[in-house]
């Protein structure tokens, strides 16, 4: 007899084949090939609640970080300094990853993920990322509190500095954790070229929120706009990349404009590693008295060292992007 196939949606596919008079059954569970609407319907009632999300050590880690984010952002809303742009930085990292990190349970709860993944990106390497970036935010708003208003006279200072760090605590486990967990995937934002990305625009929130003392001198305001121009497009970059489909659809290749917009942000920065220190310290030594959370000479210094630092990030960036080496070459 001749060969005979049954061909149904995508997600439920079944293939028979004779061969000698035996027949065989294969079933792909993966979902190639445009999305139809049964693939569609499929998917869509793949949707339900799922308790072992949450009761998981993953789901487990999730509560706790948004409990405590909360509870961080709770006590510094009722002893805070909210006309202090550091303290309104971390107040809005506060309340950004427990967002982020509800957001991502409900959709792993009701398997929505599964939905995302077929659709447009790789959810391990999304969750990942997003836990790593977590974990440099609330990491710098533990430094930030305990080192600007935590004192032996400030308890509350204290008790947020403890809850903050506890929060970047429970980022970190869950970012070793997934790093650890050979079966989650890394394609770009959870690997060296995506997470690069999201190290210069973590540098570039600490400058903005460090500029100070630019007002009546056009060549820091300078130096403004080449912190600036590069920011926007950091999160494009990341977007299209992660975006997989959406990547696939571009009519030109997104890893050459990568190339050109790392070199004028190497360019950019390097002018201003070189303006803003000689500007800002030109005739203005430190003073004796420099409290932390008050004292300009020491923020502008915050910004040179954050200038050099994501110079650095974005010189490296260039050189593995042009070598093709750690992960950065793409087929």
């Amino acid at each position: 007899m001749g060969s005979s196939s049954t061909t149904m949606p995508h997600a439920t596919q079944t293939e028979m084949s004779h061969t000698g008079g035996r027949s065989t059954t294969k079933t792909s569970k993966s979902y190639p090939g445009p999305l139809t609407p049964q693939t569609e319907q499929h998917l869509m009632d793949k949707i339900k609640f799922t308790p072992s999300a949450l009761t998981s050590t993953r789901g487990a880690l999730h509560m706790l970080q948004v409990i405590m984010c909360v509870l961080t952002f709770i006590v510094s809303a009722i002893w805070g300094q909210p006309n202090h742009t550091y303290w309104i930085y971390c107040m809005i990292i506060w309340a950004l990853c427990p967002l982020l990190t509800l957001a991502i349970t409900v959709i792993e709860t009701l398997l929505i993920h599964k939905l995302i993944l077929y659709m447009c990106m790789d959810w391990d390497d999304f969750t990942t990322g997003m836990a790593m970036m977590s974990s440099l935010t609330t990491f710098s708003c533990a430094v930030i509190y305990a080192n600007f208003y935590a004192s032996i006279k400030r308890i509350w200072a204290l008790v947020v500095s403890l809850l903050a760090f506890i929060s970047c605590f429970l980022y970190c486990a869950e970012t070793f954790r997934d790093k650890r967990d050979s079966t989650r995937s890394a394609t770009y934002l959870a690997a060296l070229p995506g997470f690069l990305k999201v190290l210069e625009a973590f540098v570039s929130c600490i400058i903005f929120v460090s500029l100070i003392g630019y007002v009546g001198k056009p060549a820091l305001q300078w130096c403004i706009v080449a912190y600036i121009i590069p920011f926007p497009i950091i999160p494009i970059i990341i977007v299209t990349n992660i975006m997989t489909k959406l990547k696939k659809c571009l009519p030109f290749s997104i890893d050459k404009l990568v190339i050109i917009f790392l070199i004028v942000s190497v360019l950019l920065y390097a002018s201003a590693a070189i303006i803003w220190p000689v500007y800002s310290f030109r005739n203005n030594p430190k003073p004796k008295d420099c409290p932390g959370n008050s004292c300009i000479w020491s923020i502008q210094f915050i910004v040179t060292f954050m200038t050099y630092v994501n110079l650095a990030l974005f010189i490296l960036d260039l050189v593995f992007t042009c070598l093709g080496i750690c992960g950065f070459k793409r087929q």
